[in-house]
């Protein structure tokens, strides 16, 4: 998983820090020789700005700096085997590739903001184990403060699981701050409110967030951010013209649950939802490009869709998100078939969209597909997904970081909710 680009400690530092840790055979993440450093960045948030991972398949230390000491609440989950470590809200200066690779018992890691004042590390463990230590030293002897988790292997038959309460993030309200800093406070996540305005709602839902990456491209770029910019794109040229309200599901790099995004979807009464992603394919499945859109259904129109599809309902397993216990109204919406009506309708929109985009961007050879997309289950919304396109494919990811494409293709997306809903626009004063 990829940190945010910011400031690198000195080759000076780095090789102290070494030194320092020889005895618990701790190798640095990613070496720093030979790289000048980054500029600071100030923060109110405390940073962090070096990882290690030491150890073996039996016993694994975990070993994160700081600039100040935080409060940090370990939980393991399984199915597949994770441990997640909630903390804080953190600014990650990291490098790049920070958590693809592990030792030991971690498999890989990745980090973010999982809440507005919530940060979450993940770690995806090789095996089922333990969180036998979690601490945070003070600053001592020229070295920073330390997060350290220890971890041991277990039997399959021993591990038990305990899992973190989302609904409750105990650690958003304060940040434990060195000598002289203040504590920040934190804003717990809301729905948005449904507010009295006679226009149809849309619903833009830009994909992953915070803790969840989404994919990567090779020269770094991440889908998150990608569909995040086209996102609040198309909400500024939708709410031009005034017709209908838009309601982002994220408008930041938060992490947002898919449950969460199909309960905004529904409890704001949409008139339609729109998820937009950027996909990618393994370099030995091939090359592929163009955008391609879907639609929810039983079974996967190809296998390209049916694999996409599981890649995407991932996302709540990618940030430590206990998925045994959904609530009973969240699970009927995600198992549940959508109502004939809607998806007649899906499609329909589908098919517009298709149509529009078709004269701006460069499309799929097979545009239009379905499959099995938890995010689209709102049974009485229409939905579609949007790919984009293949940050895998040079060609589309130039397309993708471009302002000029993104401009005539969000003007297409557009124009394709204005033919759709053009007809359910209803003339009433908002607030009456």
């Amino acid at each position: 998983m990829t940190g945010h680009k910011n400031s690198r400690r000195s080759t000076g530092i780095a090789t102290a820090l070494v030194a320092a840790n020889l005895c618990l055979g701790v190798t640095i993440a990613h070496s720093l020789e030979g790289q000048a450093p980054r500029p600071a960045v100030a923060t109110a948030f405390p940073v962090a700005s070096d990882v290690r991972i030491a150890g073996d398949d039996k016993q694994t230390r975990f070993i994160l700096d700081l600039d100040r000491k935080i409060d940090v609440r370990a939980s393991t989950l399984g199915e597949p085997y994770r441990v997640v470590l909630d903390m804080p809200q953190v600014t990650f200066n990291l490098p790049p590739g920070t958590g693809t690779a592990g030792r030991g018992l971690i498999r890989a890691f990745r980090y973010g903001l999982v809440m507005p004042g919530g940060s979450r590390v993940v770690f995806d463990l090789t095996g089922p184990a333990k969180v036998e230590k979690t601490y945070v030293i003070e600053a001592a002897n020229g070295q920073p403060p330390r997060l350290i988790v220890e971890l041991s292997a277990v039997e399959k038959s021993a591990f038990t699981p305990t899992p973190p309460d989302d609904s409750k993030p105990q650690l958003q309200t304060k940040v434990v701050a060195d000598a002289g800093a203040a504590a920040i406070p934190a804003t717990t996540p809301t729905r948005p409110p449904k507010i009295n305005d006679g226009r149809p709602v849309v619903v833009i839902d830009a994909g992953h967030g915070g803790v969840d990456n989404g994919t990567v491209a090779e020269s770094g770029e991440n889908e998150k951010d990608l569909v995040l910019d086209f996102a609040k794109a198309l909400r500024e040229r939708i709410e031009k013209k005034g017709k209908f309200r838009v309601v982002m599901t994220r408008d930041d790099d938060t992490f947002v649950a898919l449950g969460d995004r199909v309960k905004i979807a529904r409890g704001q009464g949409a008139a339609l939802f729109v998820s937009i992603h950027a996909d990618a394919l393994p370099k030995a499945e091939g090359d592929a490009q163009g955008a391609t859109i879907y639609t929810l259904a039983d079974r996967a129109s190809d296998t390209e869709a049916e694999k996409l599809a599981e890649s995407e309902n991932r996302a709540d397993a990618i940030a430590g998100i206990n998925l045994t216990e959904e609530p009973p109204d969240v699970a009927d919406i995600l198992l549940d078939l959508t109502q004939r009506e809607t998806k007649t309708f899906s499609n329909r929109f589908a098919r517009t969209l298709a149509d529009q985009m078709k004269s701006v961007a460069r499309m799929h050879k097979h545009p239009l597909k379905s499959a099995r997309f938890k995010v689209l289950k709102a049974h009485d919304v229409p939905s579609v997904l949007v790919e984009l396109g293949y940050v895998s494919n040079k060609d589309d990811l130039q397309h993708l970081v471009s302002e000029s494409w993104r401009s005539k293709t969000v003007g297409s997306v557009a124009q394709a909710v204005d033919m759709f809903l053009g007809k359910r626009v209803v003339t009433a004063v908002p607030g009456n």
